[in-house]
């Protein structure tokens, strides 16, 4: 099934100009014994859109990159977590995993009762305000008893096959595949003292604690929610992470009580109040939809960048003139508020991530979606990625240029020494 992406007359062109103008290139300082490149990669949420971020990671891919940590929220985490499972740093992945996209059982995933998906398949054919209202009504009780229309068991069950077939069932199994550090892998430069070990086996997964309003970064929080992590499925961090609010149920977890769950929250989250008896876990994206952050480091030149990948542009300005529209306001700026904070106290982030222009094409939430527009997503992914990397076509945007981002780097950590550390400085 995945040659049914890679071997798209589009993509396949486009595959040939990224190898072309990227022969020879430096887009990081840790490579391996074969002149592989290393970077960490971050994606954003975005529903079904999320193939396009699979077309992405191929193309960076096709120009000899691979990933050393890979982060996302909600169908950004869905990608990274898979792109984990199917193999180690060292290969290439994206391939595979688009053959398990691709087979991927989106329609049964919404699993609500019968009111449930007349309500979903109304909002998905922008049916009238009557209808919808109609259907609504109907799923009152989903709602209420609930807190969302569809279960979201059968997309559970899907994941936890995926991974079961690879050999990743625990959050220990995948963290050993993740850490399988690449043979050779060095500085191109010689730093003295360079780990391998080191940089190999991150992931960030991000997911809404609404019962205590925290943002969790998963696995390394994990033990706050899991007496045992270790042996916690990796399927339940994504099902919390693209709990779409409303949409699906929230994920519940039952809360490990005690001093020795204190503390963890006390050191993993600065967390000191009284824990509460269950978990409620949101979508990410309504606290962070792009967690980037969550890889950067601050006042120093990185041996390898943090590539991220976002789904359709960013745009601040809206109009406001109906309760639709406020409510989609009120909502965007929930899950971007954190995300352009940290664009804006790090001039460095334009040069590290890309926008795959695909919103006005398609609906984030078309779970009906066909393989022939699965495949458009793929490409529009990969071409992004090939715009990234190389320039434009037209000329208008260079691609990324690793010397100049590192020079850009060092002028602003030497500004952040000079000007001492701010109480809001992270530790580097």
């Amino acid at each position: 099934m995945a040659n049914v992406f890679i071997e798209n007359p589009e993509v396949a062109r486009t595959t040939a100009r990224i190898r072309t103008c990227t022969e020879g290139k430096a887009f990081s300082d840790v490579v391996d014994r074969d002149g592989r490149q290393y970077v960490d990669f971050v994606m954003e949420g975005g529903g079904v859109l999320g193939i396009s971020l699979l077309g992405y990671a191929y193309g960076l891919e096709q120009a000899g990159l691979r990933f050393l940590g890979l982060g996302g929220t909600s169908a950004g985490s869905i990608v990274a977590l898979i792109l984990a499972a199917v193999g180690t740093p060292a290969q290439a992945k994206a391939a595979c995993a688009a053959e398990v996209l691709a087979a991927m059982p989106m329609a049964s995933f919404i699993d609500g009762d019968g009111d449930a998906r007349d309500l979903t398949r109304a909002m998905l054919e922008k049916a009238g305000l009557p209808k919808l209202l109609f259907k609504a009504a109907q799923c009152v009780d989903n709602v209420k008893e609930d807190l969302g229309l569809h279960p979201g068991k059968a997309f559970l069950k899907w994941l936890r096959r995926v991974l079961d077939e690879r050999g990743v069932s625990t959050l220990a199994a995948l963290g050993a595949r993740m850490s399988a550090v690449p043979a050779g892998l060095r500085h191109r430069g010689g730093e003295a003292g360079f780990d391998p070990q080191s940089l190999c086996g991150r992931m960030v997964i991000v997911a809404a604690d609404v019962t205590t309003e925290t943002k969790v970064e998963f696995p390394r929080m994990a033990p706050m929610y899991w007496e045992d992590a270790d042996q916690v499925h990796p399927a339940l961090l994504a099902r919390a992470s693209m709990s779409i609010p409303f949409f699906f149920h929230p994920l519940r977890v039952e809360v490990p009580q005690g001093e020795a769950a204190m503390e963890r929250w006390r050191t993993l989250a600065s967390f000191d109040h009284p824990l509460p008896r269950e978990a409620v876990f949101m979508d990410g994206g309504i606290m962070s939809n792009f967690p980037i952050d969550a890889f950067h480091r601050y006042g120093r030149v990185p041996r390898a960048p943090t590539f991220g990948a976002k789904i359709g542009f960013d745009r601040r300005s809206r109009e406001v003139g109906k309760p639709a529209q406020l409510l989609s306001a009120i909502f965007d700026c929930a899950r971007h508020t954190l995300d352009y904070d940290f664009i804006v106290k790090n001039p460095d982030y334009s040069r590290l991530v890309a926008y795959i222009d695909v919103e006005d094409v398609h609906d984030w939430l078309d779970f009906d979606m066909q393989l022939p527009e699965m495949v458009e997503l793929f490409a529009a992914g990969v071409k992004t990625a090939a715009d990234f990397l190389c320039g434009t076509e037209d000329g208008r945007r260079p691609g990324f240029d690793w010397e100049e981002y590192k020079a850009l780097r060092a002028t602003l950590a030497g500004a952040r020494l000079r000007a001492g550390p701010g109480p809001a400085d992270p530790t580097p």
